[in-house]
Order: structure tokens, then C-alpha cells, then sequence
């Protein structure tokens, strides 16, 4: 009997190893190849993305056909939409943007920033933003227009009303070696930004000879010493304070907001 049960079981274990020995996990098992399904979407993505290659490199559907410029107030369209040098005919989706913008910035210093973006399905837009003088400077008969960062971007032969002239005196100024005429003209920059409304209105020249030297020259022969930048806004007020209530005088004195002094009234 004993021996009979255990030629049973050996014939049980040899049943279930197989004729080469035990089943290792994994081994036997088939890949099995991808359904028709999975191989005919993959098959619509591949012709998708080739359609949708063709359609905005190859095609002449999404091509620039046409330029859009805004913004301009001295500058014309024309000079704009030329110095861009935008490729028209050229697949819109390939069109360099920053390489438009660099263009722009370079040739025509009187442009502060553009954004050039992509009007589909043709079109490439020009939005810009000038400078705006905030100083003029004398050179010869013409005049240099500073604006409010400080920057000397254009010579015109006409004044534009309303901004008031800069005068750089500095050269017996012992201040000149830390503060150079660019630091000087970043100053009066400040200076001007800081004014009241009503005094930048009637300021018809800024005159520098020193970072804490900085006077203006009002209508009606007033005078106002500003001193430097410093507590501007304090300026400020204490400089509207004192024009209401010394309306006929001719000059005020703000260089220390704490201790303003007027005369000629």
C-alpha cells in the first residue's frame, strides 16, 4: 500500500513539472500583438499630426498676409511695419516674434516696448508703446527728447509744447566725479516726475549743476530751488503750501521741506 501511494504521488509531480523540469514564473508566456483597434487609432494620430503639419507649414492657408500696427502717435505705420521686416508669405506658425521685436527696438529708439503676437489665421500684430519726452535737451538748433527713464531717444528740430528744457551745468561741480552727467540727468528726471501738477505745467526750464542743485524756472519769472530729490513728495507739498499763500511771490525755496523760505513778493 505505502509503496503504491508513493508511486502515485510521483506521478502526480511528474505531471505538473513536465518533461523539463518545474515551471518557472513568467517563462512560456506569448506576447500577444496589439488589437486592430489600438493599431488604427495609432494609425489616425500618425495621419493627424502629418495633416496638421501640412496645414500650417506646407499649406497656403495659415500663411502672414497681412501686417496690423497700433500704438503710434510720432511714429507712422509705415516706419513701424518697415523696420519690423515682418515675412509676409511665410507660415504664420513659424514667424520669429522676438526677432520682430528686437528689429523694432533697434531701428527706432523712440519705441519704449512692443508686443508682436500672431493674428490667425493671416495676420501679425505691431502693438506699440512710445516715449514721451519728459526734458528736452539743446543740441545745436535742434533738441534731444529725454524720457521719463532717463533716456535720450530722438533729435527733432522742433520743441514739443509743453516740456520744459534741461540745462546741465556741471562742470565746476566737485560732485561730478560721483555723480557724472548721465547720474545728473537721471536726477532731473526724478525731480520733474516729483513736480505738482499745476508747477509741471508752468516749469519751463530744469537747470542742474549739482545732484543737490536743482532749480526750475516757472512762468511769470518764478524760481523754485529744489535742492535734489530727496522727500520729493514732501517737496511737493510744501511748494503748493506756499504758492497759495505767497501767490505773488517770485522765488520759493523747498531744498529743506522742513524750513521752505519765499521772497519778492
Amino acid at each position: 500500500m505505502a509503496g503504491q501511494a508513493t508511486a502515485r504521488r510521483g506521478a502526480g509531480q511528474a505531471r505538473k513539472s513536465g518533461p523539463s523540469g518545474p515551471r518557472r514564473p513568467g517563462r512560456g508566456r506569448l506576447r500577444l500583438p496589439l488589437r486592430p483597434r489600438a493599431l488604427l487609432i495609432l494609425a489616425a494620430v500618425v495621419v493627424l499630426g502629418a495633416a496638421a503639419t501640412w496645414v500650417l507649414y506646407g499649406s497656403t492657408w495659415l500663411r502672414v498676409e497681412r501686417v496690423k500696427t497700433t500704438g503710434t502717435e510720432v511714429l507712422s505705420t509705415a516706419e513701424v511695419e518697415a523696420a519690423a521686416k515682418v515675412p509676409v508669405g511665410s507660415p504664420l506658425v513659424s514667424v520669429d516674434t522676438g526677432a520682430i521685436e528686437a528689429r523694432l527696438l533697434h531701428a527706432l529708439p523712440r519705441i519704449d516696448s512692443v508686443d508682436v503676437g500672431r493674428s490667425w489665421p493671416h495676420g501679425i500684430t505691431l502693438e506699440v508703446t512710445e516715449r514721451k519726452p519728459v526734458l528736452l535737451m539743446r543740441k545745436g538748433a535742434k533738441f534731444v527728447e529725454v524720457d521719463a527713464k532717463g533716456v535720450r531717444f530722438a533729435t527733432v528740430a522742433k520743441a514739443p509744447a509743453g516740456v520744459p528744457l534741461l540745462e546741465l551745468n556741471p562742470d565746476n561741480s566737485p560732485s561730478l566725479r560721483r555723480f557724472p552727467v548721465d547720474a545728473l540727468l537721471r536726477e532731473a528726471v526724478k525731480v520733474t516726475g516729483e513736480l505738482p501738477a499745476p508747477v509741471a505745467k508752468d516749469t519751463r526750464l530744469v537747470r542742474v549743476t549739482s545732484y543737490d542743485a536743482v532749480s526750475l524756472e516757472l512762468s511769470r519769472g518764478r524760481t523754485v530751488l529744489w535742492g535734489s530729490d530727496e522727500d520729493g513728495e514732501l517737496k511737493a507739498r510744501t511748494l503748493v503750501a506756499l504758492m497759495k499763500a505767497a501767490a505773488r511771490a517770485r522765488y520759493f525755496d523747498v531744498s529743506a521741506p522742513t524750513a521752505p523760505a519765499v521772497s519778492g513778493s
